[in-house]
């Protein structure tokens, strides 16, 4: 009988071997601006370009990877300086093939500047450049990679909903939706009055009948009273849910809101951390999970949230960012929604498969977003 003997050593030395051509020797940032498609207006601001940090990197074996991440068209120059001056330079002789080790080593040079929008949008399109590249190297589609839950994921519409909308305009767009098959429209509230909201939301629900999901979002813009005071207008025309009723840091609001309506309180685009979220989920004061993965710092802090959030039965919808998403939400089982507003069609040869109202995830290694180098070049402005 033959025994093998493995040392630590010998295991290190052949760990080393195999993933020395994914060390990065090449990192750059770039910023671009993309009009938006669709004027977008909540409750409180109105979203009128989408600034786009771009991170491209190259590992030792000549693999490449491309991230990103997006503001909604302030702070992308303090984000590009971050990735110039300090993150860019750390990269070089890291492993894309470890992004736990990556990102750790990242937000410990970040530290006094964690945990914020800007560090995390930096961190965010470096990490999903690391995944990009792993992936390539791998030869797996990322919602492979990531879990391999499910390959499509049921679609809502956000595009049709915005505040500034006339009510037969929503309308409108709601049919339209429904007839492509979307599972349901998300509709902006925060008008002066709960009656203006609520009759808005009635001549949708009349329109598209009770088998479709109406949800709201109210973008921060309430008190805890008016919150409270709308969820039980809401309760009326059956909305899925209400999102961002609140500021995202007022968890006990959050927790005193959940426990006086029967509609599911969302949360998440605005939170930057696990904890946050962990914060919330404990508290009670949010039913469903959406976790931006710009906003979190990545896709590598992105899966804890989303397996956090499994652990509480808390199933997922992310925001935005619908492209990248689409492979994230299909890698977990607790998946709910994708959201449908198109961002990056400017900049890509290529779209998200929609059928039958589920988004399909790119079959192709890595993020599987077809980026248009053309276009992005006549868009940087850094």
């Amino acid at each position: 009988m033959t025994t093998t003997h493995h040392t630590t050593r010998g295991l290190l030395e052949v760990t080393a071997d195999a993933t020395a051509g994914s060390r990065i020797v090449h990192a750059e940032a770039q910023l671009c601006d993309l009009p938006v498609e669709t004027e977008r207006t909540d409750a409180l601001q109105t979203f009128v370009k989408q600034e786009t940090i771009l991170v491209r990197l190259r590992t030792a074996d000549g693999t490449e990877g491309t991230g990103y991440s997006y503001t909604i068209g302030t702070g992308g120059g303090a984000v590009l300086s971050l990735l110039r001056e300090t993150l860019l330079p750390a990269l070089i002789g890291l492993e894309a093939e470890r992004p736990e080790a990556l990102w750790l080593a990242l937000f410990g040079i970040t530290r006094a500047t964690t945990v914020g929008p800007v560090t995390a949008l930096a961190l965010a399109a470096v990490d999903t450049a690391v995944w990009d590249a792993k992936t390539r190297r791998a030869g797996l589609p990322l919602w492979v990679a990531a879990g391999g839950a499910s390959p499509s994921v049921p679609v809502y519409d956000t595009e049709g909903g915005w505040l500034h909308f006339r009510t037969d305009e929503l309308v409108a767009h709601a049919v339209d939706a429904k007839e492509r098959g979307m599972g349901g429209v998300k509709i902006k509230v925060g008008m002066p009055r709960g009656h203006q909201d609520l009759e808005r939301l009635r001549a949708v629900r009349d329109a598209v009948g009770p088998g479709m999901d109406i949800m709201v979002d109210a973008n921060q813009s309430f008190t805890v009273a008016e919150a409270v005071r709308r969820a039980r207008l809401f309760e009326q025309v059956d909305v899925f849910w209400f999102e961002e009723p609140l500021p995202a840091e007022d968890i006990e609001g959050h927790r005193l809101l959940a426990r006086s309506t029967s509609v599911p309180i969302a949360v998440g685009e605005s939170m930057y951390s696990l904890g946050h979220f962990r914060e919330h989920l404990q508290r009670g004061g949010a039913s469903i999970v959406q976790a931006d993965v710009a906003r979190v710092g990545g896709i590598t802090p992105w899966l804890k949230i989303a397996h956090l959030a499994e652990s509480f039965n808390a199933p997922v919808a992310p925001h935005f960012l619908m492209e990248l998403h689409v492979s994230l939400v299909c890698a977990i089982p607790n998946a709910l929604y994708l959201e449908h507003i198109p961002q990056l069609r400017a900049v890509t040869t290529g779209e998200i498969r929609i059928e039958d109202g589920r988004g399909w995830a790119p079959t192709e290694a890595g993020l599987g977003i077809a980026w248009d180098d053309d276009a992005l070049a006549r868009l940087i402005v850094s």
